[in-house]
This record gives structure tokens, sequence and C-alpha cells, in this order.
């Protein structure tokens, strides 16, 4: 099979053939069909991770193929299943052995494409705006880096939720692929004041945050009293020093999130999240964005997309 693999730290991933494995009791072997990118294999690619697995290792986080090998004891899912998998690696390759607890069953509708960028950005969201931040209807909520792979499902996780978005992102473009997601209101993070702008509108009741830097102080400074800030991650490369003291005088929660530690802690959680957002979908009530497929033998390139921050929602990369 060929795989993407960091082989040492330091070095740049390559492209190569190797030997897939059997599965063993527990375990399925799927073939992939798309596997979706995210900031944190970035991060894995640049060894700079807080959960990279250690080398040699395979990227990809998360994939969605067709079973095509069971192992001893696995009743579930059946070979021919369509499933989408978040394995924390692996899914830059041709086939991935995993865990059969670790396979979701797609539902009919939903292509390989969408499957495979589905679960890390839509679960992200839903689980930190349902079971985090605590976001109520009626209530706003300021999504910043909101035309990216997370901030995105953001947007129409809030809306769905009853809340009035405000959509931060960067250029005409980006801003657009938000309105179409649902967003209430626009800011361009390169020409409008952020503070201002969010306090004209009534400032923000929650604020998901994937990218830390400068737009977290801003957003802080427009944070209604009460309200609360999600901290998802810091795409910008800078990870805000928080003022104790704003925090006190505004009654303001700052809420420290990472979707996928609830792997160890609270694994239910995921799952329950899980089985509300498919619900929604086969109910047509998500539309998944993926503005970019880029075949295997290019995945270098679709990396690129993601550090030079030209792509909108997700980029996929398709193994056929």
């Amino acid at each position: 099979m060929r795989a993407y693999q960091s082989l040492e730290r330091g070095t740049a991933p390559v492209l190569r053939d190797v030997i897939a494995r059997a599965p063993s009791k527990g375990e399925v072997r799927v073939e992939i069909a798309a596997c979706g990118l995210n900031f944190a294999d970035l991060l894995m690619a640049e060894g700079r991770y807080q959960d990279t697995p250690p080398v040699p290792f395979t990227l990809g986080l998360e994939f969605a193929g067709v079973v095509v090998e069971r192992g001893e004891g696995v009743a579930h899912p059946p070979v021919g299943a369509r499933v989408a998998v978040v394995a924390g690696q692996g899914g830059l390759a041709t086939s991935a052995t995993v865990a059969a607890a670790r396979c979701v069953v797609m539902p009919d509708a939903m292509s390989f494409a969408e499957a495979a960028g589905f679960q890390v950005a839509y679960g992200t969201s839903h689980l930190g705006l349902v079971g985090r931040a605590r976001l109520a209807a009626g209530e706003t909520l300021l999504v910043l880096g909101a035309a990216g792979g997370v901030g995105l499902t953001a947007v129409e996780v809030g809306k769905r939720l009853g809340a009035r978005v405000i959509a931060v992102a960067r250029g005409p473009a980006k801003l657009a692929v938000c309105r179409a997601a649902g967003a209430d209101h626009l800011i361009d993070s390169e020409t409008e004041d952020l503070r201002e702008t969010i306090k004209a509108l009534g400032g923000a009741d929650v604020v998901y945050d994937p990218v830390g830097g400068p737009q977290f102080t801003e957003a802080l400074r427009a944070t209604n009293p009460g309200g609360r800030i999600l901290i998802v991650g810091f795409a910008s490369g800078e990870v805000p020093q928080i003022p104790a003291n704003h925090l006190l005088v505004k009654n303001v929660d700052v809420l420290g999130y990472w979707w996928g530690g609830y792997v160890k802690f609270r694994p239910v959680a995921l799952a329950d999240s899980m089985s509300e957002l498919l619900a929604w979908y086969r109910a047509g009530q998500l539309a998944p964005h993926v503005s970019h497929e880029i075949p295997f033998e290019q995945v270098e390139a679709a990396f690129e997309l993601l550090r030079t921050r030209k792509s909108t929602g997700k980029v996929v990369v398709t193994m056929a």
C-alpha cells in the first residue's frame, strides 16, 4: 500500500510503499477513499502537535472508506460497509487497520469526501458549543477564523442552535462562504477594527476561537459580561496571554477545549454528539463544505493549502 509517512523528527514526510497490516482481534482493515486534512495534521507533519505519535507514523487524522477485512470477534461494521474513522493517524494511505469501535457507518447520501472531513470539524464545534460553552438560543456567537475547517462548522452549528452568528474571516471571498453557511454578520479581519465592530453589533456572549493571537485579545475586550470564550486552537501561531483581571471585572469564563481529549476521559460525549450531528445531516440541516479535493500523489499541495490559508472549509485528499 502507499502511505504518507513521517520517518524522522525535523524532516519532511515522504510518500512511500509499505506493507499493509492484517487486522488483529477487534480490528478491521479499511480501503481508504478519502482523507480529510486538519490543522492538527499540519502540526504533526512539523512535529509540533501535543499528540504527535512516535515516528515512524502515517499522517492523516481522519478518513473514510470501505471495510474490506475483519479481525477476530468483529461483528460490526460488516465487510463492504462505508465508514468514517477518526484514528489519530493512518489516513493518508490507501489502506488502514484500525479498531472496529473507531468506525462510524456513513449515511447513504454522504460522499466519501464529505465523510472524510466530517467528524473532527463538526464534532469539535458541536461538543464545544453545546457541552463546554453552553450556547443558548438567542445568544450572540462570535466565530474567529470562520471560513476554516472548524470555524465554518461553528457557524452552521451555532445557527442550528438558534444563535445570532458573527463571522470573522479574511477577505470578501471567505466571508461569502461564511454568509452561505448562515452567518448573520460578517467582519473582515483585514480591514475592520475587530473590537469596535463587535461592540457595535452588541458584543459577543460566546466566542469560538481557533485562531489565538491578537484576535483573542480583541474578542475578549468585546465579550459581554457573563460571556464565555472557547479556546479551540492557535492557528495564528501565537498563544495569547490572558489578563486575569479582565476576566474578574467582566465575569468572563475562558474555557480550554480539546475535542480529541474526550476519547480518553469521556468517549460517551463524543458518541452522543456524533449521533446528533448525523441525525442533522440526514435531515438536510448540515451542508459540509469541501473547497478542495486533491489527488494523493499531490498531498504536499494539499498541505500547502492549509499552510497558506488558501482553503475554506475542508481540504480532502482522494486516493482513487
